[in-house]
């Protein structure tokens, strides 16, 4: 897949070109929708299809002290979209001086850059520009004046309820991961980074991987059977999502602990995909560290037995 960073480099590509835009937080069935929508349209007409995303997601910017967590992180949400067979993919860098473009220019900086451009999807409610001033109405009338269609994708229900990044985020917090999956068309996954952490783990008999996610909802707090994919490679395992209340000390930080069956190296710095398959049990304080690795040496137990594997 090709990644682009600016609306210019859109001359590189031949026309006509069929946009999908979108923060496609989650690339969840309302995403693939409309993603899906703008590709078939391009290869009926002999286009060429290109997703355009913004990193990092907009509410980042606008109101730093109340954005919701990501479903997917830049990263993530490239990888997924690459795995719907995008080939094009144009990634604008979202900030503040992004945020004042009128949603006008932004419109006539696509035009000016595809050779020509053909088409606009969208989904029926996306707004755009400063001030959100720009929705489906608008990007109507400057199609009929610059010459481009446009296309509102309708919402997608599941279950008679409306898929959102908000819905999916509502139902990873509560930890109703069958939902989740159900309006993500894909099982709820987090993308992190293994950072070093003060290797109790391994002490205990237990190697763990910290992970250090990208501001990802998180489902609530346990032990979980897991499954992960690393450098291309998938392992299975059980983590541990919490305060780490027997051993913690200073400042509670939340933490996603990974003990990975049959993993024997480091991989810090190295980006992992977690994948969260059953719940096991809630974090609880125990009363030292040896009750502690008593207690970890079952979840272990019976993580292997729920992939049945022999331990």
């Amino acid at each position: 897949m090709q990644v682009l960073r600016s609306i210019s480099e859109l001359s590189q590509l031949s026309g006509p070109l069929f946009l999908a835009i979108g923060v496609f937080d989650g690339v969840h069935l309302g995403h693939q929708a409309v993603i899906s929508t703008s590709a078939r349209h391009a290869k009926e007409a002999g286009g060429t299809p290109v997703v355009v995303t913004f990193d990092p997601h907009p509410a980042k910017v606008l109101r730093p002290q109340d954005a919701p967590h990501l479903l997917t992180a830049t990263q993530h949400k490239i990888g997924l979209i690459r795995d719907l067979g995008v080939a094009h993919l144009l990634v604008l860098h979202f900030d503040q001086q992004f945020a004042a473009t009128a949603p006008e220019d932004f419109v006539r900086q696509l035009v000016t850059h595809s050779r020509p451009l053909r088409e606009i999807c969208v989904g029926h409610e996306w707004s755009f520009g400063k001030n959100r001033a720009g929705n489906l109405a608008l990007l109507k009338k400057l199609g009929s004046t610059l010459h481009f269609d446009v296309i509102g994708v309708q919402e997608v229900k599941v279950n008679g309820e409306v898929v959102s990044s908000t819905a999916i985020r509502r139902a990873v917090a509560d930890g109703d991961l069958i939902k989740a999956t159900q309006m993500l068309g894909r099982e709820y996954t987090i993308l992190g980074t293994v950072k070093v952490g003060e290797k109790l783990g391994r002490k205990l008999g237990f190697p763990t991987a910290n992970l250090s996610a990208h501001s990802e909802q998180f489902p609530p707090n346990g032990v979980y059977v897991i499954e992960a994919r690393l450098e291309g490679a998938l392992f299975r395992g059980v983590a541990n999502l919490g305060y780490r209340p027997t051993v913690s000390t200073g400042k509670p930080e939340r933490l996603l602990e990974l003990h990975l069956f049959d993993l024997n190296k480091d991989i810090y710095g190295e980006d992992v995909e977690v994948r969260f398959l059953r719940y096991l049990r809630a974090e609880q304080k125990f009363e030292n560290v040896e009750a502690l690795a008593t207690q970890i040496a079952l979840d272990v137990k019976s993580a292997r037995e729920s992939f049945s594997v022999t331990p």
